[in-house]
């Protein structure tokens, strides 16, 4: 098995359980103690999980796209809110968007006024929020469940066909050098056939996730057009990534960089 693959199955076994021991993830795996140790080392050196006597502890719970197969995360719902109402600022009636999976999104659909709007989403907790507001039309694509997403090449092909407007993306952590990334491979490819078929891409992302890299990117930084996040960045952030060229919405408050 190779080494991503099985980050990405130790991340999965995380956030079902919050913690682990290096016996139950070597039998799991069937790999050595001495591999799962090198393996636990590399993910938190990423911050995604912490080193414990004998095991390791989930880190961030709340900061990957994928949620809990129970309920959703409510940790740093102050945030979250504050990113999704700069999100309504920017879906206008008879919009066609897309929302991602993941909790600041699903604020985004909990806030959406029953307006006409189509909203195509591989999320089933932003489906059920959804499916109560008649006019709205909302488009699933097809696919298998992981948790609370649809994944798969059918839901990729099916978005791929699709004329989307504005797509509004999660990632577990952005980072000027590796852009939007998540940790597990599932949803890497149905965020880029959003990022690829929407005509504009916002990521909507809490200022805890900026600076930190996880397993894999989905879509670098210029491939964005807005970042929508909270007041809680700090201003060297900002210009940080302004500098970078990134267009960037904190809270009420727009920071914009322009490139002309």
């Amino acid at each position: 098995m190779n080494p991503i693959r099985r980050h990405e199955m130790i991340m999965e076994v995380m956030l079902n359980q919050k913690d682990v021991t290096v016996n139950e993830l070597s039998d799991k795996l069937q790999v050595t103690g001495k591999t799962i140790r090198e393996d636990l080392s590399k993910l938190e050196e990423q911050g995604l999980l912490v080193r414990v006597h004998g095991g390791a502890v989930l880190a961030q719970s709340d900061q990957f796209g994928i949620l809990p197969s129970k309920a959703p995360l409510d940790k740093y719902s102050e945030e979250k809110t504050e990113i999704a109402l700069s999100a309504l600022r920017h879906i206008n009636q008879d919009d066609i968007i897309a929302l991602d999976g993941g909790s600041t999104t699903l604020e985004i659909a909990r806030r959406l006024d029953n307006m006409s709007l189509t909203v195509i989403t591989n999320d089933v907790y932003i489906i059920s929020e959804l499916v109560l507001k008649d006019n709205i039309r909302l488009v699933v694509p097809g696919g298998y469940r992981v948790r609370n997403m649809l994944a798969g090449q059918e839901a990729v092909t099916y978005v791929k066909s699709l004329n989307i407007q504005k797509a509004f993306l999660s990632a577990t952590a952005v980072n000027i050098e590796q852009g939007l990334s998540i940790y597990t491979g599932d949803f890497i490819e149905y965020k880029q056939a959003l990022v690829s078929t929407a005509h504009k891409v916002y990521a909507v992302v809490d200022h805890h996730k900026f600076g930190n890299t996880a397993l894999r990117t989905f879509a670098s930084l210029q491939e964005v057009d807005v970042l929508l996040t909270d007041k809680g960045l700090a201003l060297e952030t900002a210009e940080l990534f302004r500098s970078a060229g990134v267009t960037i919405e904190c809270g009420h408050n727009p920071l914009t960089h322009s490139s002309n």
